[in-house]
């Protein structure tokens, strides 16, 4: 086992090539800003910094989240605002969301709303625009987000079987955390309760196959 100290660890990949070298595990660790490596005698090795980022500090500076792999190389991450400023992202939550493409250092998507869970499967880049409560693809020929479903909740965790998505959901925290999303206003206007749970959505068609409700 490895003891990663309180580096709040997010996405997590086994396996993965990174700038010619094999990694056995790759995490994102939101408190310092980069996607890092485990280590046999410290607690992490950073891997990858956003460009912007000018020191690996414990300050959470842009909520990188959101990591993926395509063709079993690191490829692609999701972070909630372009700061280098100790908690900087969270005046930006609502609309300072971007994608960055990690071989370039170059952002093929923005103005989203606390992205996470990029994941590249079928030839696109899907994710969840958590902010927004929605749940879609990046069209990296335009850099536009394509919502495919929505989602009933604040949206963290996505992964694929056959032609379905299936997506973590929780409740919004009654707290200054929600503040500034549109996903809240979104699911009141709607009459749409909120979920804890997991939903099941048909990638062909964007319609809701199956969900399960976590209550109690």
């Amino acid at each position: 086992g490895y003891f990663l100290s309180p580096c709040f660890t997010h996405d997590i990949l086994a396996d993965v090539g990174f700038r010619g070298r094999r990694y056995q595990l790759l995490f994102a660790t939101t408190h310092y800003s980069c996607i890092a490596a485990i280590d046999d005698e410290y607690s992490f090795i950073p891997a990858w910094t956003p460009g912007f980022i000018s020191a690996i500090a414990p300050e959470d500076r842009c909520h990188l989240n959101g990591i993926c792999a395509r063709d079993g190389e690191l490829a692609y991450a999701t972070l909630c605002g372009r700061s280098d400023e100790g908690w900087g992202w969270k005046p930006m939550k609502s609309d300072g969301g971007c994608v960055v493409e990690i071989a370039s250092d170059e952002i093929v998507c923005q103005g989203l709303s606390m992205p996470h869970s990029p994941r590249w499967y079928k030839e696109r880049l899907w994710l969840l625009n958590s902010g927004v409560g929605d749940f879609g693809y990046v069209d990296l020929a335009t850099g536009r987000f394509v919502a495919v479903g929505q989602c009933p909740g604040f949206a963290r965790g996505l992964c694929f079987v056959g032609d379905y998505a299936v997506i973590g959901l929780s409740k919004l925290r009654s707290n200054a955390f929600a503040s500034g999303l549109s996903v809240v206003g979104r699911l009141e206007s709607q009459h749409i309760r909120q979920m804890c749970g997991l939903l099941v959505i048909d990638i062909r068609t964007g319609t809701l196959a199956h969900w399960l409700t976590i209550e109690g």
